[in-house]
């Protein structure tokens, strides 16, 4: 665990939080800047910053769990849909620096959204999606 970390500290019980989950590995608890009624985050007790950091182990758990409660809120809360998120690195939005996952209950006008950048829907040729396919290749071997 970090010292510097606000979820470390929840999990040490030095800071409160609503928790909806709790396992040896896995905690879940009530966002405290809700999106929608319900949202949720999905936090392993192994502190680590980014997905690629954390042990696959506990991350195939994380995600199980954010799985598991998605069903929960459809059936306990009445969503009609659920978002999963993850912020992986501040160009991607994380705030908090240690792994979560967003459980996000979606309701019919519920007031969230993504928007998207200039040009989306515009599809790149096939030669820069053949490209770009190329690299990611290469380098998963």
């Amino acid at each position: 665990m970090s010292d510097q970390c606000v979820f470390c500290e929840i999990l040490r019980g030095n800071e409160p939080a609503s928790f909806t989950y709790q396992d040896d590995t896995v905690v879940a608890f009530m966002d405290v800047q809700p999106i929608t009624r319900g949202h949720m985050l999905v936090v392993p007790r192994e502190h680590s910053v980014l997905m690629g950091d954390l042990n696959e182990t506990v991350a195939m758990r994380t995600f199980r769990v954010a799985r598991q409660l998605s069903a929960i809120v459809r059936s306990a809360l009445g969503a009609t849909g659920v978002n999963l998120f993850v912020a992986d690195g501040e160009t991607a939005f994380q705030d908090v620096p240690h792994f979560h996952v967003h459980v996000i209950p979606r309701y019919p006008k519920d007031g969230f959204g993504l928007t998207f950048p200039d040009g989306y829907g515009q599809p790149p040729g096939r030669a820069e999606l053949e490209t770009v396919a190329s690299a990611i290749r290469d380098a998963a071997v």
